[in-house]
């Protein structure tokens, strides 16, 4: 489990397949195992306490991204909440004290951000022969976002795919369509093709 934080009242967490399964949870069950789901809640909001110092009471907009071939992106969005608690102690809170407003959005498709050029020029390499010169390059917020179509890929590569792009850079919930607003489309096809006809890879 990966928690970071985006901004003061903002945290995206990921969780990959192997730590659903740890806690029990299959992907296809997730939501048929609310009370599972809710210690896993309580479980991330503790972390994100402990490592962020991120306070989880009151209202919070929760979203969902099922990603099918890396596991999960779940975005904490706390909103503005009655300071009545503010005085008291924990053992004076109530035990239900997560309001949830939970969205859920299944999206197929890969999305990696490299924080540097030089590593996306090392993976694409990589990914050279399994990908068949496939994807689109975006520059957004200072870093690149490769972004891949499942149908440009073999089924049977995917594995193999996804383990050489979680190497190298860090699976990412920014849609297509904030890349394509908010980002700069550097590359809008044939990115990896593009990527190692131009430049050589550093070892």
């Amino acid at each position: 489990m990966k928690i970071e934080r985006l901004s003061q009242d903002k945290i995206r967490i990921f969780l990959t397949f192997d730590d659903l399964s740890e806690r029990g949870i299959q992907k296809e069950e997730m939501w048929q195992e609310i009370p599972k789901v809710y210690d896993l809640f309580t479980e991330m909001m503790d972390q994100a306490y402990s490592e962020l110092g991120f306070d989880a009471t009151g209202p919070l907009a929760v979203e969902v991204f099922a990603l099918p071939a890396q596991g999960m992106v779940v975005i904490v969005t706390r909103g503005k909440y009655d300071h009545h608690f503010g005085g008291l102690s924990e053992d004076d809170m109530p035990d239900e004290i997560y309001e949830m407003e939970v969205t859920l959005d299944e999206s197929d498709k890969i999305v990696y951000v490299f924080q540097d050029f030089e590593v996306l020029i090392e993976a694409s390499h990589m990914l050279k022969d399994l990908v068949d010169g496939a994807g689109t390059l975006y520059h957004y917020m200072d870093r690149w976002f490769l972004y891949l179509e499942p149908e440009e890929l073999q089924s049977e590569k995917l594995p193999a795919v996804i383990a050489v792009l979680a190497e190298f850079g860090e699976s990412s919930s920014v849609t297509e369509a904030m890349l394509d607003e908010y980002g700069k489309k550097i590359m809008p096809q044939q990115a990896i093709e593009v990527i190692c006809s131009h430049f050589q890879r550093q070892h």
